[in-house]
């Protein structure tokens, strides 16, 4: 855990008592902090990563790696590059990569992209690789990876159930090949497999068998990281056949990695502009990005917003500036569904209703997303109801009252949005944000001291 400080049990919402004016730094994005300490730990040589994210989910990661014979040493940026070039301050950690062995023990806690990118990695392991975590890691889909894993030659012990806790029996290496797979559970399974697949004998190609894929920004986004230590990888998005992933056999180099801001992350602080009516720049905004945050820029704009983005010579940034009035959207968030708790929040303060659809895998999250926003903002005088794939929001009259997290950090900063325009509103479990935003707290209350709270 990175908790900055100990939070009390309920924590008071900070009530934003005009516009908010103000510069946000975000950390790292986990997403990508994630992907790079893996491929890092793949490579045929050391590489490094500056700028990621020290949350719950990435130093999860990072001891992972440790406890299956990863070197990862945590410091500070050097003032330039091998090359000469200079390098981004900041932190920065050196990835040295070495026979991965066990035994070995990983905690996942309650992180997807640990318990879902990790197994494949385990089979490359000399040794037995056993997985736990949180209680709510057991009830969180894992069947897709187990099963395509054993159909690629790998024995996994997980006593029939699908899920944690497993143990993976690694030989060292791993045969890979064809196998099929239903990825609309989460996007994550498909990214899983091919972030290990260059090292497979036969490398991997991933077929789709499922319904629409969600959160497909991710994949893209492990298709270029790949690509970026030169990897080769056929898709569907560059003339491959749909549906299907490659990535052959190769070494994977040693990179000098940036990790960008995570724009997820930006998503509470942009709410805040929209829903006082003020202003929040975010520097460091990239102008390229395969985060699904980055589709706030245009969602926001929708309820009511407009964003600015600059580039200068010290770099980029995203200014966005609300009207003071927030508009019902109609949106399909398939794509980008850990969006979705930040939208819904902004809707139940709108003039008009919202639908939000296509996002039928958030039951399946850190919690049930779906029942829990329903449930909360109703509880605080909302009008939400669930559908088959989403939420429908009816705009009401709120009061303040207890915002229950149920441990999933997204909904601790949805609920923290709707406390800014609503007195009384107390989040339980607020430390929670530490998974990937972990000095949330003292970020929020800083945000707002130029609105008088």
């Amino acid at each position: 855990m990175t908790e900055s400080s100990v939070q009390p049990a309920l924590w008071p919402a900070p009530y934003a008592h005009g516009a908010v004016e103000a510069t946000v730094t975000v950390p790292g994005s986990k997403s990508v902090t994630n992907r790079g300490l893996v491929l890092a730990a793949l490579a045929a040589e050391p590489g490094w990563l500056r700028r990621p994210l020290r949350s719950r989910d990435t130093l999860l990661m990072a001891d992972a790696l440790r406890a299956m014979g990863v070197g990862i040493e945590e410091g500070l940026s050097s003032s330039s590059t091998a090359a000469g070039v200079p390098a981004p301050g900041g932190e920065a950690w050196r990835v040295i990569p070495s026979g991965l062995h066990g035994p070995a023990t990983v905690d996942v806690g309650n992180a997807g992209t640990v318990m879902r990118f990790l197994p494949p990695v385990a089979t490359l392991a000399d040794g037995a690789i056993r997985f736990d975590g949180d209680p709510r890691s057991y009830e969180r889909p894992l069947h897709s990876v187990i099963h395509a894993l054993r159909a690629l030659g790998a024995r996994i012990d997980d006593d029939g159930r699908g899920a944690l806790p497993l143990t993976v029996h690694g030989g060292g290496a791993l045969d890979g090949g064809p196998v099929e797979i239903d990825a609309s559970a989460s996007s994550q399974f498909v990214s899983a497999l091919l972030l290990s697949g260059a090292r497979f004998n036969q490398g991997v190609e991933v077929r789709h068998v499922g319904a629409v894929l969600p959160s497909m920004p991710h994949i893209r986004m492990t298709v270029d990281m790949l690509r970026a230590v030169g990897a080769q990888v056929d898709e569907p998005e560059t003339g491959g056949e749909p549906n299907v992933w490659r990535v052959s056999p190769s070494a994977l180099l040693g990179r000098d990695l940036t990790v960008e801001p995570d724009l997820s992350n930006a998503q509470p602080f942009l709410a805040a502009a929209l829903v006082t009516g003020g202003r929040v720049t975010v520097p460091d905004w990239p102008e390229r990005t395969t985060q699904p945050g980055d589709a706030l820029r245009e969602i926001f704009t929708e309820m009511g917003g407009s964003c600015e983005y600059v580039m200068t010579a010290e770099g980029s940034s995203l200014t966005f500036r609300g009207t003071g009035t927030i508009h019902g959207i109609d949106v399909d968030l398939s794509e980008v569904g850990e969006l979705t708790p930040g939208i819904a929040a902004v809707a139940a303060l709108a003039d008009s209703p919202s639908t939000l659809r296509g996002v039928a895998h958030l039951r399946l999250h850190e919690t049930d997303r779906l029942a829990a926003l329903t449930k909360e903002i109703n509880e605080l005088g909302g009008d939400v109801t669930e559908t088959a794939d989403g939420l429908h929001i009816r705009p009401r009259p709120l009061h303040g009252g207890v915002f229950h997290t149920y441990d999933d950090h997204r909904m601790a900063t949805a609920g923290s949005i709707i406390g800014l325009a609503v007195d009384g509103v107390q989040i339980e479990n607020v430390g929670t944000t530490a998974k990937t935003l972990p000095d949330f707290p003292r970020m929020w209350t800083d945000m707002l001291t130029g609105a008088g709270a």
